[in-house]
């Protein structure tokens, strides 16, 4: 899957230097992960995993 940019532009200086500019981005990174005869074992710890901050995962049936 694509990674969705998005990019932030802000001023440095609230005043002048219109042209003195800032840039952010974030991305967000997606992977699919397709699982086969799967059992309902299997199923629960992918549920009981550990993530770090910031990462989720989506377990559709």
């Amino acid at each position: 899957m694509p990674t969705k940019r998005t990019i932030y532009t802000v001023l440095r200086s609230p005043f002048i230097n219109k042209k003195s500019r800032e840039q952010f981005q974030t991305k967000i990174h997606k992977r699919i992960v397709d699982i086969v005869n799967s059992t309902p074992k299997t199923v629960e710890s992918l549920m009981k995993l550990d993530l770090p901050a910031g990462v989720d995962i989506e377990i559709r049936g």
